[in-house]
């Protein structure tokens, strides 16, 4: 396989916050995403997810507490537990997640 340019990646999706499936590792799905500053309703996973912010910034609201995320951090979130994006979130995302019990 062939690097993949995460930025170029992002950049290509028809819309903001549409992820793109890039592969599975094992039982992960990793995937990629662009932000665009729009707020995200709350929502939670069954399953955990790892989010690292490539380039920009990811405002979270994870089970009630207030989340920044800065380029080059990464920032689990528990399965079950609700999220939402705030408002300014900006940039490139990846996202890993894992099946429960995984």
């Amino acid at each position: 396989m062939n690097p993949i340019d995460l930025s170029a990646a992002a950049s290509a999706l028809p819309a903001p916050w549409a992820s793109h499936l890039l592969g599975q590792v094992g039982t992960a799905a990793v995937k990629v995403l662009r932000m665009d500053g729009r707020p995200l309703p709350v929502e939670s996973h069954d399953h955990p997810e790892m989010l690292l912010v490539l380039d920009g910034r990811l405002e979270l609201l994870v089970d009630g507490v207030e989340v920044a995320v800065g380029p080059g951090e990464l920032h689990r979130i528990p399965a079950r537990a609700p999220h939402a994006v705030r408002p300014g979130s900006r940039g490139t995302l990846l996202i890993v997640e894992v099946p429960e019990g995984e």
